[in-house]
């Protein structure tokens, strides 16, 4: 993925003591991941490394937003984003799974990718009801979304349930159920009738 490579640090010249690092995070790095939510981004990722003999301890700072579709109106949304974290980096011979809190190396690499930690910060700090503030949604969608009121919902269930006592679209649809399952009549009753 060429794209994480521009979100990498390499740690392998540094002295130990503390760094600072800052990336720029655009839509690139979602299409990498195969993310389709995000219509755009503009963020910026401050990295604090302090760096160890046996480890790297990484203070993550992600502002910025993001572009999604609004959950009311389907419109683009601007999602502020404000993420801290804490990445540590530590280094074993053996392999171990990233759970999103430690990053294994092998002693022998000399930098860090940070592009799966960036990205899954980001996704994971959104929130889950992507919304404009009262007033700012598309009034012409909203107008097309109309809600129907429990009333209206029993009163239409109940012309549905009519529908099919007295015949017509609904009596038709529940007939060729009847024939479509098992067991039901076969298309030679209907020479019968």
């Amino acid at each position: 993925m060429e794209v994480a490579q521009g979100y990498s640090i390499a740690f392998k010249g540094l002295k130990n003591g503390h760094h600072d690092f800052r990336f720029e995070v655009g839509k690139p790095l979602f299409d990498a991941f195969g993310n389709t939510e995000i219509r755009d981004c503009a963020c910026e990722v401050s990295v604090g490394l302090e760096r160890a003999e046996t480890l790297l301890v990484l203070d993550v700072r992600i502002t910025g937003h993001v572009v999604v579709a609004c959950d009311r109106c389907l419109e683009d949304c601007r999602i502020p984003v404000d993420f801290e974290g804490r990445l540590m980096v530590r280094f074993s011979e053996e392999e171990h799974e990233y759970d999103g809190e430690v990053l294994w190396l092998v002693p022998g690499e000399d930098e860090v990718d940070l592009a799966q930690y960036i990205y899954e910060s980001i996704v994971l700090s959104l929130p889950y009801q992507r919304v404009h503030p009262e007033g700012e949604c598309d009034p012409d969608m909203l107008g097309r979304f109309r809600i129907v009121s429990d009333e209206e919902f029993a009163s239409i269930e109940a012309g549905a349930g009519g529908e099919e006592r007295r015949g017509g679209e609904w009596a038709k649809l529940a007939e060729l159920r009847e024939r479509m399952e098992p067991g039901g009549r076969s298309s030679g009753d209907d020479a019968k009738d």
